[in-house]
């Protein structure tokens, strides 16, 4: 699936780790992101990874891992 900035999602599934997208990327725990939470893409990286700004942080997030919020 094509996202979009300004794109509005959920997590499809909860990941095993989040990784945040500083210019030298920390993983960081996954309860920082619960499944519910509305997240906003504010970029799109090579290989599907979009940048996701939730209210705890923005992390990179595979696209696969991702579903608009209807």
């Amino acid at each position: 699936m094509a996202y979009s900035v300004g794109d509005k999602v959920l997590l499809k599934v909860p990941l095993p780790y989040l990784k945040t997208n500083d210019p030298m990327p920390m993983l960081r725990p996954p309860d920082l992101v619960s499944i519910d939470e509305l997240g906003l893409i504010i970029a799109i990286r090579g290989f599907d990874i979009c940048e996701v700004r939730f209210r705890r942080g923005t992390f990179l997030i595979p696209e696969n891992h991702l579903t608009l919020n209807q």
